[in-house]
C-alpha cells in the first residue's frame, strides 16, 4: 500500500533448466539499461534540487531517490541515517556517529540517535558548506566534508573511515564526558571512554598527537587515514578483533548478480590485510560461509537483529530458485471449475474500461492487474470464452497510459532526478501517494506491468506494439546500469526501489523522515519484481525474467524476515514480538506496529497489505504454513469489529485458505465485496488450487 499523507505527512534465477521453454527459444537483449522510447518531459514544480548535494559530475546521470542515504540530499541533508552499525548524522561541517540504543515496547521499536561522536575540522574557514557526495554505489557512499574530510560510509563497517586530504588539525567532540584516554606507545591507537559506558577506538594510518579535556579532542597537523569503531562489547577478543582488522578499510562497495541465482558483494579496499564486515540476519541466512570466516562471537546490536563479523575480501549470497510462473503451483481442482466458471463470467461482464471513474495511477493500476488475473485464471481452467472480453477491456485501461492519452493523468520523464512522475505528481507532492517525488513507484508500475505481461501474453502482436513504451515503464524502477558513475546515457537509475544490503525495497522516495526511508506494504514489493519476470516470460527475454525472479526471491526473503514476525522470533524485543505477527510500517530505523492509514488495532489491514494482489507468488511469500496460522489466528478477532472491511477480510480468509479450506471458502462465500484489486473469482480460484 502506498505511503500516505493524510494524517499523512505525510532470486530466481532458475536456472536455464527451470526457464520456460519459450523464454529460453525467444531470447532477446535486456542488457542495456536504456529504452527506445522516453516518455513525454515533464517539468516538476515539488521536487527538491539536488545540484546542493551531489557533485558536479553526478548530476550528469539519474540519481537515487529511494535509497539508504536519502535524508543527505534532501532539504539541508542534517537528518540522520542508519548505515550499519552506526546512526550517522552530517550537519553542515561536521559528522556526528551514534552507536545507538533500542526502545522497544508493544507498538514500537526504534534506535534512539545520541551524538557519541562529532568529527569536524579545527576552526574550520568554511563552517557553513553543506557536505558533498563526491560518490555512491549499491553499499556504500562518500561524503565529504569540505573543505578535507573524505568519509567512506560503507554499510556495515564496524569502523567510521575517514581519509583526511590535506593537513589539518582534527576536533572531535562528545554529547559525554570523556573519563578516559589511553594511547598506545606509538601513537597510532587511542582508546576513548566515555561516562555512558561506551568505549570508542580511534586508529590512524601514522602516528597522531591527541589532546583532550571533558568534551572534546584536539590532533596536531595530521593527514592520512582514520578508522573509528565502538567496542560493542567489554570482552577483551571483542577488541583484538578490531586491532587485527584495523587497517583493511573498503572505500566503496556493489552488489553483483552473480551466476544464475547469487548475489556478489564486493568491496573496493585499500590498506592491508583482511577486510573486516558485519553480516545481518538475513546476509547470515544467505551467506556462502564456506567462502568468508564467521566470527561468531563478534556482534553488534541493531534494530535488524545482531550483526555478525564477516572475513572476506567479498560475499556471496545464494537463494534457491522460486517459481515465477503464470498460474497455481499445484494446480486447480478440475471439480471447482464450473464454481470458478460462473464467478468469472459475472466478473468479467463487470469490466468496462469506460466506466473507471479512478484517474489515481495506482488504483488504476490495481484494477488493471484484477482483469489481467481473471485472463490467467480463464486461461489455467480452460474457459477462453471470456479472453476477448478481457482483451478488450485490458486494451482500453493499459494503452491510454502507455501513448499518452490518458485523461487527468498519465506518465512523464523528468530530467532532474532522472525518472517518471505523473501529471498529477508534477505539481502536486501528495499526488498519486507521492509517484511525483518518486514515492511507490514499484507498487504502482507493478500493476501496470502486470496487465502488460498478460495482455502481451495473450496478444503478442499488441505485445510488440507497445514493447518500447512498456519496457520503458518498467526500466523505471529495474535499470541495472552502474550507479554514482558520469553516464549521460542512463535514463533512470539503478534498481530504483530495492536496497541492495537490506535485500528488500523502500517505498519512500524524496521525502525527509527522521527514521529514513520505510515501506509498509512488502507483498506489492514482491508484485512489483515478479510481474517484471512475468513480463520478461511474454517477450521471451531471458535476461529480464532472471533479474526479476532473483529480485522477486530476494524481496520475499526479505518480507519473511523483517515483516513477518513469528512467535518464537528473537529478531526484535520480546515485547514487540509478543504483541504483532507482521510489521506495519517497517523504516530503516524503527518498526511501527500502525500503518499510515489504519491505526494498530486494524489487524486485518495490516495483514492484508502485506498479501495483497493475491496471485501465485502469493503461496511462496507465505510458504511457512505454520507462520501463516499464527498471523491468521492473531487477526482473526480483529474482523468482529464493527466497520472492519470486506475485502480486508477476504485477505485473512485467504491465508486461512491455506490450511484450512473448506472453512475459508465458506466465509469467503459470505463476502459481500473484495479489495479493488480481487475479485471472487481470483478468490476461488486461490481456495481450489490448494492441496
Amino acid at each position: 500500500m502506498p505511503i500516505f499523507w493524510a494524517f499523512i505527512a505525510l532470486f530466481t534465477l532458475g536456472y536455464n533448466s527451470h526457464i520456460p521453454s519459450v523464454v529460453q527459444s525467444r531470447t532477446t537483449a535486456y542488457r542495456s539499461p536504456t529504452s527506445a522510447f522516453t516518455y513525454p518531459a515533464g517539468i516538476s514544480t515539488v521536487l527538491p534540487n539536488p545540484s546542493s548535494f551531489f557533485s558536479p559530475n553526478l548530476l550528469k546521470s539519474p540519481l537515487p531517490t529511494s535509497t539508504f542515504f536519502q535524508n543527505y540530499v534532501i532539504n539541508n541533508g542534517s537528518q540522520q541515517e542508519y548505515i550499519h552499525p552506526y546512526l550517522i548524522k552530517s550537519n553542515l561541517s561536521s559528522l556526528s556517529i551514534s552507536y545507538p540504543s533500542i526502545f522497544s515496547n508493544s507498538n514500537i521499536t526504534y534506535q534512539i540517535f545520541n551524538a557519541d561522536l562529532t568529527i569536524s575540522v579545527f576552526n574550520n574557514p568554511n563552517p557553513n558548506r553543506t557536505h558533498v557526495i563526491s560518490s555512491f554505489n549499491d553499499l556504500s557512499i562518500t561524503l565529504d566534508i569540505q573543505p578535507n574530510l573524505r568519509f567512506f560510509l560503507v554499510r556495515g563497517s564496524p569502523f567510521i573511515t575517514c581519509e583526511i586530504l590535506k593537513s589539518i588539525k582534527l576536533y572531535i567532540s562528545t554529547n559525554h564526558t570523556i573519563h578516559g584516554f589511553v594511547p598506545n606507545s606509538s601513537k597510532t591507537k587511542y582508546k576513548i571512554n566515555l561516562d555512558n559506558g561506551q568505549t570508542w577506538i580511534l586508529y590512524s594510518s601514522s602516528p597522531i598527537k591527541l589532546t583532550h579535556n571533558k568534551s572534546s579532542i584536539l590532533s596536531d597537523e595530521f593527514d592520512g587515514i582514520i578508522r573509528i569503531a565502538v567496542l560493542a562489547s567489554s570482552d577483551s577478543g571483542f577488541e583484538s578483533v578490531l586491532d587485527t582488522y584495523s587497517s583493511r578499510y573498503p572505500v566503496s562497495g556493489r552488489a553483483l548478480f552473480k551466476e544464475q541465482h547469487n548475489v556478489e558483494y564486493k568491496w573496493v579496499k585499500k590498506g592491508s590485510g583482511d577486510l573486516l564486515m558485519l553480516a545481518n540476519a538475513l546476509h547470515f541466512k544467505l551467506i556462502d560461509k564456506s567462502l568468508v570466516k564467521v566470527l561468531n562471537e563478534f556482534k553488534y546490536q541493531s534494530i535488524d537483529g545482531e550483526l555478525v563479523g564477516i572475513v572476506g575480501e567479498s560475499w556471496v549470497l545464494k537463494t534457491d530458485p522460486i517459481p515465477v510462473t503464470w498460474y497455481s503451483i499445484k494446480g486447480v481442482e478440475k471439480q471447482s471449475y464450473p464454481q470458478i466458471i460462473k464467478a468469472l463470467v459475472q466478473d468479467v461482464n463487470g469490466l468496462n474500461a469506460s466506466n473507471i471513474s479512478t484517474t489515481s495511477s495506482y488504483f488504476f493500476g490495481k484494477l488493471v492487474a484484477r482483469g489481467a488475473r481473471m485472463a490467467l485464471i480463464a486461461e489455467e481452467i480452460g474457459y477462453p470464452n471470456v479472453i476477448p472480453k478481457i482483451k478488450t477491456f485490458l486494451k482500453g485501461t493499459i494503452e491510454p497510459w502507455l501513448d499518452g492519452t490518458f485523461k487527468g493523468n498519465g506518465f512523464l520523464y523528468e530530467k532532474t532526478w532522472g525518472g517518471l512522475i505523473t501529471k498529477q505528481g508534477s505539481n502536486d507532492s501528495t499526488a498519486d501517494f507521492g509517484f511525483g517525488i518518486y514515492n511507490d513507484h514499484h507498487f504502482h508500475i507493478g500493476y501496470f506491468l502486470y496487465g502488460i505481461a498478460v495482455l502481451a501474453k495473450i496478444d503478442p502482436i499488441w505485445g510488440n506494439k507497445y514493447r518500447p513504451q512498456a519496457y520503458a515503464l518498467m526500466t523505471d524502477f529495474m535499470t541495472l546500469g552502474r550507479v554514482g558513475k558520469s553516464n549521460s546515457n542512463l535514463e533512470y537509475t539503478r534498481v530504483r526501489m530495492f536496497d541492495f544490503w537490506k535485500l528488500h525495497s523502500w517505498a519512500a522516495g524524496l521525502f525527509e523522515f527522521t527514521d529514513g526511508r520505510n515501506q509498509e506494504s512488502s507483498s506489492e514489493a514482491v508484485n512489483a519484481y515478479y510481474s517484471a519476470a512475468l513480463m520478461g516470460l511474454a517477450y521471451g527475454d531471458t535476461h529480464l525474467y532472471k533479474v526479476g525472479s532473483l529480485l522477486t526471491s530476494m524481496e520475499i526473503h526479505g518480507a519473511q524476515t523483517w515483516w513477518h514476525v513469528k512467535e518464537d522470533s528473537k529478531l526484535y524485543a520480546s515485547s514487540y514480538t509478543r504483541e504483532n505477527r507482521v510489521t506495519g510500517v517497517l523504516w530503516a530505523n524503527k518498526r511501527d506496529s500502525a500503518l499510515w492509514w489504519a491505526p494498530r488495532e486494524f489487524k486485518e489491514c495490516r495483514l492484508g497489505i502485506n498479501v495483497l494482489p493475491l496471485s501465485p507468488i502469493t503461496e511462496v511469500l507465505f510458504s511457512d504454513v505454520e507462520y501463516v496460522k499464527q498471523l491468521v489466528k492473531w487477526t482473526l478477532p480483529a474482523l468482529a469489529r464493527e466497520g472492519a472491511a470486506e475485502g480486508w477480510k477476504g485477505m485473512t480468509y485467504a491465508l486461512e485458505g491455506l490450511y484450512e479450506q473448506e472453512i475459508a471458502l465458506k466465509k469467503i462465500r459470505t463476502l459481500t465485496g473484495h479489495d479493488d484489486g480481487n475479485s471472487l473469482s481470483n478468490m476461488l480460484w486461490w481456495i481450489f488450487s490448494r492441496e
